[in-house]
């Protein structure tokens, strides 16, 4: 783990995170990626229903299988640890609420993953082979999946963005 990010706060976490896609090959220890779901498991959801499921995707064999049903193969195939996000129909409430709790959480699992050094990339095209996905891990279909993260130690940090001015996005204020 690197800890030159241990006690980032979390404006920081937020402005400096980027998707990473290229991976180191180096093992990702398992407490971080179970305290990034621990964080992820703390987001806010309506009713505190904590709709969200999560798989945890180590094995080679699988991740290649995986791999296959999206055009970011080889970011899959890279990632040392994949973290499949559900949302779990049974508990959901309110379909809207639900889907934007586990968007939450799965914010929060970025951030503590950048938080602790790591890298990661939120991985939408893949839902489309949802069906495909939950037979491969042999789930029931009361899971609906909302994102696959690959994690990983990123290969470089090189990653740049930019956003929008305030003045686009803010639409009212009086």
């Amino acid at each position: 783990m690197n800890d030159q990010n241990a006690g980032m706060d979390v404006t920081t976490a937020i402005f400096q995170r980027r998707s990473v896609r290229h991976f180191l090959e180096a093992p990702v220890e398992r407490k971080v990626i179970m305290e990034a779901i621990k964080a992820a498991s703390w987001a806010p959801s309506g009713l505190n229903n904590q709709p969200w499921r999560f798989a945890i995707i180590w094995d080679t064999d699988l991740k290649e299988q995986l791999a296959k049903l999206t055009r970011y193969a080889a970011v899959l195939r890279s990632a040392p640890v994949l973290v499949v996000v559900f949302l779990d129909k049974e508990s959901s409430y309110d379909s809207v609420k639900d889907v934007q709790a586990v968007g939450a959480a799965i914010q929060n699992l970025l951030l503590t993953l950048h938080s602790k050094g790591l890298g990661a990339v939120w991985i939408g095209e893949i839902l489309k082979n949802q069906e495909r996905l939950l037979a491969i891990l042999d789930l029931p279909d009361r899971l609906q999946l909302m994102a696959v993260v690959a994690a990983g130690h990123p290969a470089h940090r090189s990653q740049s963005s930019h956003r929008r001015s305030l003045e686009e996005l803010i639409l009212l204020e009086r």
